[in-house]
């Protein structure tokens, strides 16, 4: 079933050994269910937990947005930030097979729906990182179902992957969601499960109910009499046979017929089900509304596009992804580079905003011309356009000023 978020070290009493064996969030679900009564229902893991759409919809959003983040390598020289070339396992970290966005939406996929992803360093560059070892040029990313940790404390000792063991330095981990003393970050799935799998059961309860599985399909009730078996079966054959293939279905005045799968909405489990799609949002740091989920209020509204996508990255991604950076810039780039996810990416704006931006400041002179130019995928102008300009338009009425070392001239 796979590793991966508690420890059952760490649930023991504090007298006890601190040596621990890793155990899955599901199987310390499934013991607890095993010490609850008259439970049936859906087991949830990892696995099972995509089948909720809410839960998909999380995962996808959150791993789409982070994998089309430029990777970005600076140093700063003198407190000024400079861009620097980027090694190629930021470039092609699974080589020739995997790019970076496929890996980044892998490794985001994986941390965010059981606190930790795993990879295999299969190759070294020549550059010595902190720990005397040449850092990683290769990563390999490996299923999460193949990883158990050994652990003592909060140390980890042993990988075992595949049924092969490993050190630690052989293995890329990430780690999300931790807590002190824990060498593991936590499953949101675990801490949902209880959310997800109501969600599930209801859904499964809407299928049995659809199908006829969850209660009969209708009723025909005899309004002169009671009963007994031996009749009602009598009674149920004649009126399937009457009906199987559309023909008519004779009776007096004692027979009612009332369908009951017309009145499904009354069971309430579409309310359940939209609970559990904004319960589990909030597990998982994803708004309801950026997945089409009810909210509360009916409706959520921002004066822009871009307002949106900015709460968005300051109150629920933004953490994430400066987590990631500082794993990315301890392991895969020499001190003291360092390496910046992009979230201008994220912050997109609608074209007439994006327009007024650029012109504030060109004329707050913080940004170029040249460098407006470049933020649009466009080369500079060419003296041919700026001809253009000024036959349409004339020339600039100012001329710019060079400033002297005597003070403005007049």
């Amino acid at each position: 079933m796979g590793i991966l978020s508690t420890v059952r070290g760490w649930l023991s009493s504090p007298g006890e050994s601190r040596h621990a064996e890793i155990t899955t969030p599901e199987e310390l679900l499934a013991m607890a269910r095993d010490r609850r009564t008259g439970t049936g229902g859906v087991l949830v893991t990892n696995e099972s937990a995509l089948r909720q759409s809410a839960v998909w919809a999380c995962l996808r959003v959150r791993a789409d947005l982070v994998s089309v983040m430029p990777v970005d390598v600076y140093r700063r020289v003198n407190g000024v930030q400079i861009e620097v070339a980027k090694p190629p396992v930021l470039v092609d970290p699974g080589g020739q097979q995997v790019g970076m966005m496929e890996w980044l939406y892998s490794t985001q996929f994986d941390l965010d729906r059981a606190g930790n992803c795993f990879g295999l360093i299969t190759e070294r560059s020549g550059v010595l990182g902190p720990d005397g070892r040449g850092l990683p040029a290769r990563i390999d990313l490996v299923a999460l179902s193949d990883v158990t940790v050994r652990a003592t404390g909060a140390e980890i000792t042993k990988y075992v992957i595949a049924g092969a063991e490993y050190e630690p330095h052989e293995v890329w981990h990430e780690r999300q969601f931790t807590v002190a003393g824990m060498p593991l970050g936590l499953s949101p799935v675990a801490y949902a499960a209880w959310g997800i799998e109501e969600s599930l059961n209801a859904q499964q309860f809407a299928r049995d109910w659809f199908a006829g599985g969850a209660i009969p399909l209708a009723e025909l009730v005899n309004k002169a009499k009671t009963i007994n078996k031996a009749e009602a079966k009598v009674a149920k054959e004649h009126f399937r046979a009457s009906v199987a293939d559309g023909d008519l279905f004779v009776h007096g005045n004692d027979w009612e017929y009332r369908p009951i799968q017309a009145v499904a909405q009354q069971s309430a489990f579409i309310e359940s089900r939209e609970f559990g799609l904004t319960d589990i949002s909030r597990f998982f740091g994803c708004p309801a509304d950026l997945i089409d989920a009810a909210v509360s209020t009916g409706s959520v509204t921002y004066a822009s596009i871009t307002q949106r996508n900015l709460q968005f990255l300051i109150f629920h991604l933004g953490p994430a992804v400066s987590r990631r950076e500082d794993a990315l810039s301890r392991r895969l780039v020499p001190r003291p580079r360092y390496v910046k996810l992009n979230r201008s990416a994220l912050l997109a704006m609608d074209p007439e905003a994006r327009a007024r931006t650029i012109m504030t400041r060109i004329t707050s002179r913080t940004l170029a011309p040249s460098e407006a130019r470049a933020l649009e995928d466009l080369p500079p102008f060419t003296p041919e356009q700026l001809a253009e300009f000024e036959t349409l338009f004339g020339s600039p009425r100012t001329q710019p000023v060079t400033a002297s070392a005597g003070g403005p001239t007049s």
